[in-house]
């Protein structure tokens, strides 16, 4: 099947590049000029139309619901335009709430597949994202292997909406860990405790966390917030999941985390 991934950035880059190397017939759309794209620009269109016209899977990839809006219905449009489309498949994280509303609003004919994924740039980037999959059985079977391509860790979670729900779950538990363990950091600091010492000390205990144990690999690690960073994209995933659970269970904990995420500080 022709391919199409809306939104090479940090992650769907990666994404396209892995499915092309696995001789998949795949062509990358993005509002940026062609010359960022390096040696995948060849298989770069800087069309909308032209993109759209003749894949039957679309797989977007951009980073919140504006630019879901402005890629499907409003600036870009590609749904009026991709006259072959038979799946769309939502790579993004997104409410679970919005994406119900969504499937509402795609072109009949079009199945509509949340496939969103886990992982940093450098996993995208070597092939080795994490996939949350939500859709009808039959078309995840044809599906799961295009995926697979981009990572072998794959878990069908259920129906429509089950994927994305997933999702916002485990991006509640990995935003926790990433406040604990950069507030630990920054005590250890005040403490005269090294750095370095203290996470090699937590891998090998309880405190171990993913977060800390690849802290000196993922390139986010030390950044603080800003609403375009990938610390910023992490908080919009908070409020994902705040959006999605009963509004009573918000107090607390949960808006704690939401809070120190939008507070971080670069790390020295």
């Amino acid at each position: 099947m022709k391919i199409g991934v809306a939104g090479c950035g940090r992650m769907g880059l990666g994404m396209a590049r892995a499915m092309d190397r696995a001789g998949l017939d795949v062509a990358g759309f993005d509002i940026r000029p062609l010359d960022e794209f390096g040696g995948f620009a060849n298989r770069m269109v800087s069309d909308p139309a032209g993109f759209a016209a003749d894949r039957e899977v679309i797989l977007s990839v951009v980073r919140n619901v504006a630019q879901t809006e402005a890629l499907l219905f409003d600036d870009q449009a590609i749904l009026s335009k991709a006259s072959r489309l038979k799946y769309l498949v939502v790579c993004s994280t997104l409410s679970p709430r919005y994406l119900a509303d969504l499937s509402a609003r795609i072109p009949a004919g079009v199945i509509l597949i949340d496939a969103p994924m886990s992982g940093a740039q450098i996993a995208a980037d070597e092939a080795r994202l994490s996939f949350m999959l939500g859709g009808p059985d039959a078309a995840l079977d044809l599906l799961e292997p295009i995926i697979r391509t981009m990572g072998a860790a794959v878990h069908r979670m259920g129906g429509p909406g089950a994927g994305m729900t997933a999702k916002v779950l485990n991006n509640f538990v990995a935003g926790s860990a990433m406040a604990g363990v950069r507030q630990a950091l920054n005590w250890a600091d005040d403490l005269g405790v090294d750095r370095t010492r203290l996470l090699a000390l937590m891998h090998d205990s309880s405190g171990q966390t993913w977060f800390g144990t690849n802290f000196e690999k993922i390139e986010f690690a030390r950044e603080g917030y800003d609403r375009e960073n990938t610390v910023g994209i992490l908080k919009k995933d908070l409020e994902s999941c705040m959006d999605a659970v009963d509004p009573d269970s918000h107090a607390g904990f949960p808006q704690a985390v939401v809070h120190a995420i939008g507070g971080l500080k670069p790390l020295d």
